[in-house]
């Protein structure tokens, strides 16, 4: 299969760096109409939602595609608790407040997922519409979630593997292009062997953008997402009763690992609204570039369907 090369397409759109609650992201802003604010995950940058930021512009909307906190261009805080999603959440309402914008339809990819369904939540006001990809939304737990993945999925699970600081950050720095070729969840096993091959949805200049800004920037600012999930369970205590009473949609691949220790089957006990749940048979995690036709499709249409 070709891939479309659209590195040099995504350069071309420029950048602008937008001020926002004491930080400053990087931001892609392209298109006119109703505006669509996309966000990234671990390890990804906003060059990961290309497909779409073209693909939506075409369409009629206006995309704002951030470097979350921690990535590529934006800033990059050295204290963990900088990375709470009360701050991460806080950084969309500046990006919002510095284009004019009542409010956005948000779209999230793994933890980019998490904290659109997290704004949606604290802001619902700011939101127009809401879509996760890969991560569902799940009611609140029992109790923080660490202990939780410590004691069902052992010490060796990689958001467990990822607490300790330093550890996970110097292993996945090692060799970047090899830890951007995983293909599964991270794990430090999975650094050893045979180099994976490029995935035939990307090509070898996309790879090395992301090669050159990960090898400039490290791991740490997105390894610290996962070192809040205890603080996080603490910091939204108020919403654990809370549901999304916005317009919802669910996207993820069958083969993706995450929705096999985060099942879907609860996330109508949070969304009041949920327009549909797509499951593409055959895609893994990184769908939104894997997958990027049908994913676009169903995105468009969820979103012109809003009126």
């Amino acid at each position: 299969m070709e891939t479309r090369n659209l590195l040099d397409e995504w350069l071309r759109l420029g950048s602008r760096q937008v001020a926002t609650n004491g930080i400053e992201l990087r931001v892609v802003d392209h298109g006119e109409g109703p505006a669509v604010v996309f966000c990234h995950g671990f390890p990804e940058l906003g060059f990961s939602w290309r497909h779409q930021v073209f693909a939506f512009a075409e369409a009629g909307f206006r995309t704002l595609t951030p470097d979350m906190r921690g990535y590529g261009g934006s800033a990059r805080p050295d204290r963990i608790e900088d990375y709470d999603v009360t701050a991460l959440c806080a950084d969309l309402v500046g990006l919002l407040d510095d284009a004019g914008l009542d409010d956005a339809i948000f779209v999230g990819h793994d933890w980019g997922a998490s904290v659109v369904w997290q704004f949606a939540l604290r802001y619902p006001s700011r939101v127009r519409a809401v879509a996760g990809l890969s991560v569902p939304v799940t009611p609140r737990s029992s109790a923080p979630p660490m202990a939780i993945l410590r004691s069902r999925l052992g010490d060796d699970f990689y958001m467990c593997w990822f607490q300790e600081p330093g550890v996970a950050d110097a292993a996945l720095a090692a060799d970047v292009r090899r830890t951007l070729l995983m293909d599964d969840v991270i794990s430090a096993r999975a650094l050893v062997g045979a180099e994976p091959a490029v995935p035939d949805w990307t090509s070898e200049a996309e790879l090395g953008y992301y090669v050159e800004t990960f090898t400039d920037t490290g791991f740490t600012g997105g390894l610290n997402y996962y070192r809040n999930l205890d603080r996080n369970w603490e910091l939204t205590a108020d919403l654990a009763d809370a549901k999304i009473d916005r317009p919802a949609l669910f996207i993820a691949g069958s083969e993706d690992p995450v929705i096999r220790f985060t099942p879907t089957a609860k996330m109508t006990s949070v969304l009041s609204d949920l327009r549909g749940s797509i499951i593409l048979e055959g895609a893994g995690h990184w769908i939104q570039q894997e997958r990027a036709a049908e994913v676009n499709a169903a995105l468009i249409d969820f979103a012109r369907s809003l009126g």
